[in-house]
């Protein structure tokens, strides 16, 4: 629905009835013109026609075809005007990239994949394609509805015996900017070769190489049904060293430290492959970054050390870092209630394990933390954890909370 054409005010300063679009009533950013002669911006008019509108906002005349050409003039206009009023805070608006065109973008895939074509003409047009890539959600879905991740696959693993080439590492590169299909993530996780192939590449002299070699193994973890192929993949001991390697010596690049923790992650749901990110030096890679992580980060970072938490070894290595116990406990009821939820499982398995980790656990304000816990909005995974954890420390506890009517053991039960 078109909206109200009250004047619009832009920190003050009235934005031109001509300069608005007449679908969001906004400051247009990328005009472009459609079959009836109506601008609109690029966004707006692309939302009209995807939620099956078939006729022009302003003139109700049908839109024979959706062939929408950029108002380079009005954009120049808008853009003069943003200038004029600087003085007011308005910042000039950038000029738009301009979607790719499907008859370029078949010829570039085509350039790419020809085998005949000579190397620096296959290079350049895959670097092309991850230009297009990069500019837009819509450039990346008419690549991909080209078969692109089909081919790319083809080329990152082509002439590998003698090592990774740049055509290689462009293919991988533009390959990770897409969803694999669960059929390219068997065809790579099935094959051996491949999956050594990438576990070399995460100790690549190129910082981009190593990350995303961690992201399509992520990526193939995470899309591939089978147990045994993922039980395959994290197999490799390359693996889980290259990726803690990347999360323990790159974290300052917040994209590799984003992939490492994925792909960590999905390592770890692997159990009988555990114990191979604990000889690799995650546990204690783990603690030492958890202060510093945002919130997504540091969510999926807790859910992996609960799950190097429920094997021996795991146990013992977070047991022997100093840090386990304090940063846990302070995490409940800090960062979010995933978070909450995982801390305290691992605070549940660790203390399961060692009545010295409990005494720790109850000296650095467990209790107290459980406590809240139990009578908060928190989700009721967590409360449950946070049942047994009490139940598992009543004997830790203080004389002044265990001899307290109001959290008597007899209190604590599960849900």
């Amino acid at each position: 629905m078109l909206g109200s054409l009250e004047p619009l005010d832009l920190v003050g300063m009235q934005v031109p009835y001509h300069f608005r679009c007449p679908i969001s009533l906004e400051l247009v950013r990328d005009p472009v013109t459609v079959s009836t002669g109506q601008t609109y911006d690029r966004t707006s008019i692309e939302s009209w026609v995807a939620t099956g509108n078939t006729t022009c906002p302003v003139t109700r005349a049908p839109l024979s075809e959706l062939t929408l050409i950029p108002n380079h003039t009005l954009r120049r206009l808008i853009q003069d005007w943003c200038v004029a009023n600087q003085a007011f805070g308005i910042e000039r608006i950038p000029t738009p990239k301009q979607p790719a065109e499907p008859t370029m973008v078949r010829s570039l895939l085509n350039q790419a994949s020809s085998v005949s074509n000579p190397f620096q003409s296959r290079l350049s047009a895959l670097r092309r394609l991850k230009g297009l890539a990069r500019d837009s959600n819509k450039n990346r879905s008419l690549i991909s509805s080209h078969n692109a991740r089909e081919m790319l696959i083809s080329i990152v693993f082509s002439d590998t015996a003698s090592g990774s080439s740049e055509l290689n590492q462009e293919a991988l590169a533009l390959l990770v900017m897409f969803q694999l299909t669960e059929a390219g993530c068997a065809s790579i996780a099935s094959d051996s070769n491949k999956v050594i192939y990438l576990s070399q590449l995460l100790s690549h002299s190129l910082i981009e190489v190593r990350v995303n070699s961690a992201s399509l193994i992520e990526m193939v973890l995470a899309g591939t049904r089978s147990s045994d192929l993922r039980a395959q993949i994290s197999n490799v001991d390359e693996i889980f060293e290259g990726v803690t390697d990347i999360l323990r010596n790159l974290n300052s690049y917040p994209r590799a430290l984003k992939i490492s923790i994925r792909a960590l992650f999905a390592l770890c749901l692997v159990k009988q492959t555990r114990h191979k990110a604990v000889q690799a030096g995650a546990a204690e890679t783990l603690l030492d970054l958890l202060p510093d992580l945002d919130k997504c980060a540091a969510e999926r970072a807790l859910a992996t050390i609960e799950l190097l938490c429920r094997i021996p070894s795991g146990c013992s290595a977070f047991a022997a870092h100093a840090l386990t116990v304090p940063l846990l406990v302070k995490t409940i009821l800090k960062i979010s209630d995933r978070a909450t939820e995982y801390a305290t499982g691992a605070l549940t398995a660790l203390c399961s394990e060692s009545e010295q980790i409990q005494r720790d656990a109850v000296s650095a304000g467990v209790l107290t933390q459980l406590l809240l816990l139990v009578q908060s909005d928190c989700t009721d995974r967590a409360k449950r954890k946070a049942q047994m954890l009490l139940k598992l420390l009543r004997d830790s506890w203080p004389d002044s909370i265990g001899n307290s009517d109001d959290f008597a053991c007899g209190e604590v039960v599960l849900f």
